[in-house]
C-alpha cells in the first residue's frame, strides 16, 4: 500500500511539474505576445504587419527548436531547466529592449527554447506517469498551456495599463516565481531518463511496417494544418475582436476563456479510453476548432466570440495529446524523433498563418479572408484524419499501391 501511495504522490508531483512549466513555456514564453500586441499597436510601437511579423518568427523558432530535438542527447530534466530560464530572460528582454531587430531575435530565440522545452517536459512527464501507473494525470500535464493563456490575458490587460515594457517584465518576473516552484522536481528523477528498450521495441513491432510508416507520414502532414487553422485566432483574437466590436470592454476577456476552455478540454482527452482511436478524436477536435474560428467570421458578437473561443480553447491541448498518443502507439518509447518532427510540421503552420493573415488584414482592414481560409485547413485536417482511420479499418489489400 505504501508503494502505491508513494507512485500516487509522484505522479502528482510529475503532473503539476510539467503543467507548470508548459504554462510557462507556452502560456508565457509563447502566448504572452497575443495580450500584448494590441498594447505595443496602441503604443505605436509596432503595426499589424510588424505584429505578424514577430509572431511568425516565434513560431519559427519553435520549427527550429523542434526539427532540432531528435538530434539532442541530453537529459530531459536539463533541457527543461535550461528552456525555463531561458524563457524567464527572454520575457524580460523584451521589456529592457526597445528595439524591432532586437525583439525579433528574441521571440525567435523564445520559440526555440518553447519547442524544446515543451517536447522534453511532455516526454519527461509522460514517462514518469507510465512508470508510477498514472497514465490518467496526462491531462493535468496539458492543461499548463491553457492555464498560462488564461493569466496572460488576465493579466495583460492590467498590467499593459502601465505600458508594454511593464507588461513583458511583470511578466519575465511572474515566470521566474513559477519556475522556482517546480525547479528541484526536475532533479529527482533522473532515473526517470533510461528508456525501457524491450516495450519499447514490442511496442514499436506491434505498429511496424508501411502501414506505421505512412500513419506516421499522415501525422506529420495533417498535423501541419492544426498549426495554421489555430493560429491566427490565437496571435490576433484580441485585435479581431475589437475590430468587431469597438467601443466593448468585451475583446480582452476573449483570450483567457480559450486559455480557461482548454483546461476541462485536456482533462476530458485524457480521459478518453485508451482503446479509442487517436485518429478519430483528432478529427473530432480538428472539427470543433474549425467551427469555433468560422464563428468569428459568421456570428461576430459577443456570444459568437464567447462560443467561438470556448470551441477553438476545448480541443487545444487535447490535439497534441491525441497526437503525442499517436505518436507513441507508432514508435512506443522510441517516439521523440517522431513527436520532434510532428511538431516541427505544427511549426510550419503556425510560421505560415500570420505571414498569410496579417498583410491581407493590414490592406483589407479585415480578418474575413484568413479566419475563413483557418476554419477550411481545419475542417479539411479533420476529414483526411476520419479518412486514413477508415482506410485502416479496409483489408490490406484493398488499397495496396
Amino acid at each position: 500500500m505504501s508503494t502505491i501511495a508513494s507512485d500516487r504522490r509522484n505522479a502528482w508531483r510529475a503532473a503539476l511539474a510539467c503543467m507548470v512549466t508548459l504554462a510557462v513555456a507556452m502560456g508565457l514564453g509563447r502566448f504572452a505576445f497575443t495580450p500584448m500586441l494590441p498594447v505595443m499597436l496602441h503604443e505605436g510601437k509596432l503595426d499589424l504587419e510588424e505584429g505578424g511579423l514577430l509572431a511568425s518568427l516565434n513560431y519559427l523558432g519553435y520549427f527550429v527548436g523542434a526539427l532540432s530535438c531528435a538530434a539532442i542527447r541530453l537529459e530531459a530534466a536539463a533541457m527543461v531547466r535550461g528552456g525555463l530560464v531561458a524563457t524567464a530572460a527572454l520575457l524580460l528582454g523584451m521589456g529592457l529592449w526597445d528595439d524591432f531587430t532586437a525583439w525579433g531575435v528574441l521571440r525567435a530565440a523564445a520559440g526555440v527554447v518553447s519547442a524544446w522545452t515543451f517536447v522534453f517536459a511532455s516526454g519527461w512527464g509522460l514517462r514518469r506517469l507510465a512508470e508510477t501507473h498514472a497514465p490518467t494525470l496526462q491531462g493535468v500535464i496539458y492543461t499548463g498551456p491553457g492555464i498560462g493563456i488564461a493569466v496572460t490575458g488576465l493579466l495583460g490587460g492590467a498590467i499593459g495599463r502601465w505600458g508594454s515594457e511593464a507588461g513583458w517584465i511583470g511578466f519575465g518576473l511572474l515566470s521566474a516565481l513559477l519556475i522556482a516552484g517546480v525547479w528541484h522536481i526536475f532533479g529527482d528523477g533522473a532515473h526517470s531518463e533510461a528508456t525501457a528498450p524491450a516495450a519499447g521495441a514490442a511496442a514499436a513491432a506491434q505498429t511496424g511496417g508501411a502501414t506505421a510508416r505512412s500513419d506516421a507520414g499522415w501525422l506529420i502532414v495533417l498535423y501541419a494544418l492544426a498549426g495554421f487553422g489555430y493560429i491566427i485566432t490565437a496571435t490576433f483574437l484580441p485585435v479581431i475582436a475589437r475590430q468587431a466590436l469597438p467601443g466593448s470592454s468585451w475583446p480582452d476577456l476573449f483570450w483567457p476563456m480559450l486559455g480557461l476552455a482548454v483546461v476541462p478540454g485536456a482533462l476530458i482527452g485524457a480521459r478518453a479510453p485508451v482503446h479509442w482511436d487517436n485518429r478519430l478524436l483528432l478529427a473530432l477536435a480538428y472539427a470543433l476548432q474549425a467551427l469555433g474560428v468560422l464563428l468569428s467570421v459568421a456570428w461576430p458578437s459577443i456570444a459568437g466570440f464567447m462560443l467561438g473561443s470556448l470551441l477553438l480553447g476545448l480541443p487545444f491541448t487535447a490535439i497534441t495529446l491525441f497526437a503525442m498518443r499517436e505518436a507513441r502507439r507508432l514508435r512506443g518509447n522510441a517516439a521523440a524523433g517522431l513527436i520532434g518532427y510532428a511538431t516541427a510540421s505544427y511549426g510550419v503552420g503556425q510560421i505560415l498563418g500570420p505571414l498569410f493573415a496579417a498583410p491581407l488584414a493590414q490592406r483589407t482592414g479585415s480578418f474575413t479572408v484568413p479566419l475563413l481560409a483557418a476554419a477550411a485547413a481545419l475542417a479539411l485536417g479533420a476529414l483526411l484524419f476520419a479518412w486514413v482511420w477508415w482506410r485502416s479499418r479496409r483489408p490490406a489489400g484493398a488499397f495496396a499501391a
